[in-house]
């Protein structure tokens, strides 16, 4: 059994980052542990000045926030000394600082104006793909150019009120110190998202992303789960302005939710925050299936990997005897061609007992291709996480849908909760969570910290 791997900078749906330890895409474990891990001086700045600062919360003053001290729920007393307010421009106005020095603005400048001239050749678009690697490039370096301007201006704007506010006297003086809270409230909750997106250092985590859900132990309870997930992602990659396509769904006998779906998700770094969301999730509710009005658990399974260029998926080689293909009707509308033609192709990776499906072709012949690059992808995506140089070294890695598994609780009956496993993290918020909101944002964020210090830690007992 011979394999081959070699992994490279994705394009197309998965493009190169621009060259930076931030952003340039790693062919190593490592690297992507150490870049990942960088100390952020900010950080600390922020959260102290979060623990002084007030603002308005996107939920109602009586929702509970979570546990984390980067929640972005505030307390609503308002400010009513100028210095307090003062004390907290100087933290931000230094966090702002630390966050532009760790950037080589020059760098990111000269890199826009190579390919804007780029760009502006004739011929550019002679070769599509390189094009919209280009293009994204462009567009990624100039969003991190304008971000920086941004906190500059939104710093010059709380410096304006503050000065304004000790100026004057009355009940105008109020409305600068609230412009100002404001303000400040907006830069600080946009440096936190940065440090999130800090943490984005993988070689993958650039791409889009590959999602599917299946409905696990529950019966009817864990059909319509899959389904609540599914809309919860699909609400999610929205609000982070992402192209959301389900490409594949099989609707259960009952009729509710779903039995299983796949999703792509097309946007900047979709794969590395929905890599998050990958194992079991729990729900523990009162069963709308059940005539007693009894509690329910159910469970889901989620699966992600990245949608990887097709140059970058050629580099990867799998022996024909690896591979057990099966083939089955797809079954659903499609017709005649779907229903009597056995057009579905599902295959199994025997080294490591992977398992992949694929039955949104007409083609049997389209659909072993998709599932081959699925698996492949899939292959790469558990090779980067259990940190193996070959791919003969991947072990099994299979999400169980089912008791003991999960990785997220969601407790919807006899109290409110949300709690994710891995780091700890709670919150009493649910339909901040189930809408794909600033709820689910926090929980994504608290696992990047948290993967991020787990490859710290994995790198010390290596060596």
């Amino acid at each position: 059994m011979i394999m081959m791997v070699k992994v490279r900078p994705c394009n197309a749906f998965c493009l190169p980052l621009p060259t930076s330890s931030l952003f340039s895409c790693s062919s190593s474990s490592s690297s992507s542990s150490s870049s990942s891990t960088e100390p952020s001086a900010p950080i600390p700045r922020i959260r102290r000045a979060r623990a002084l600062m007030v603002s308005f919360s996107s939920a109602s003053p009586s929702s509970p926030s979570s546990s984390s001290s980067s929640s972005l729920s505030f307390s609503s007393a308002p400010i009513s000394d100028p210095g307090e307010l003062k004390r907290l421009l100087i933290e931000a106005k230094a966090s702002v600082q630390a966050n532009t020095a760790s950037l080589d603005l020059a760098k990111f400048e000269g890199e826009i104006n190579y390919y804007e001239q780029e760009a502006a050749q004739e011929g550019f678009w002679s070769k599509p793909a390189k094009a919209r690697a280009v293009l994204t490039k462009l567009t990624r370096l100039k969003g991190i150019v304008a971000r920086v301007n941004g906190w500059e201006k939104m710093v010059e704007d709380a410096e304006t009120a503050l000065l304004l506010w000790e100026e004057e006297e009355g009940g105008e003086s109020e409305v600068w110190g609230q412009e100002g809270r404001e303000g400040l409230r907006k830069l600080m909750e946009d440096l936190e998202r940065w440090e999130v997106e800090r943490l984005l250092s993988g070689p993958y985590d650039g791409c889009g992303c590959r999602m599917l859900i299946t409905a696990g132990v529950g019966g009817a309870d864990a059909s319509d789960w899959a389904g609540m997930l599914l809309r919860m992602y699909t609400r999610y990659g929205e609000r982070k302005g992402w192209k959301v396509r389900v490409v594949e769904m099989s609707v259960p006998v009952e009729g509710f939710g779903v039995k299983s779906a796949m999703v792509e998700v097309e946007g900047d770094m979709a794969f590395g925050f929905l890599k998050a969301e990958k194992g079991t999730h729990r729900l523990v509710r009162i069963s709308p299936f059940n005539s007693g009005g009894k509690r329910q658990t159910s469970f889901a399974g989620v699966e992600t990997m990245p949608i990887l260029s097709e140059e970058a998926l050629e580099e990867v080689v799998i022996e024909e005897g690896d591979v057990e293909m099966t083939t089955s009707r797809a079954g659903g509308a499609g017709g005649q061609n779907v229903n009597k033609v056995e057009t579905a192709v599902r295959l199994k990776h025997l080294p490591t007992g992977l398992v992949v499906r694929c039955q949104e072709e007409r083609s049997q012949l389209l659909n072993r291709k998709k599932a081959m690059d699925m698996l492949k992808e899939k292959l790469l995506v558990v090779k980067e996480e259990q940190r193996v140089e070959e791919l003969a070294e991947i072990r099994g890695d299979l999400v169980e849908a089912s008791w003991g598994q999960q990785i997220r609780n969601y407790v919807l009956h006899p109290y409110k909760l949300v709690k994710d496993t891995r780091t700890e993290r709670e919150t009493v918020d649910v339909a901040s969570v189930l809408e794909g909101g600033e709820g689910l944002d926090d929980f994504v964020g608290a696992y990047l910290r948290w993967r991020s210090k787990e490859n710290v830690v994995e790198t010390l007992v290596e060596g």
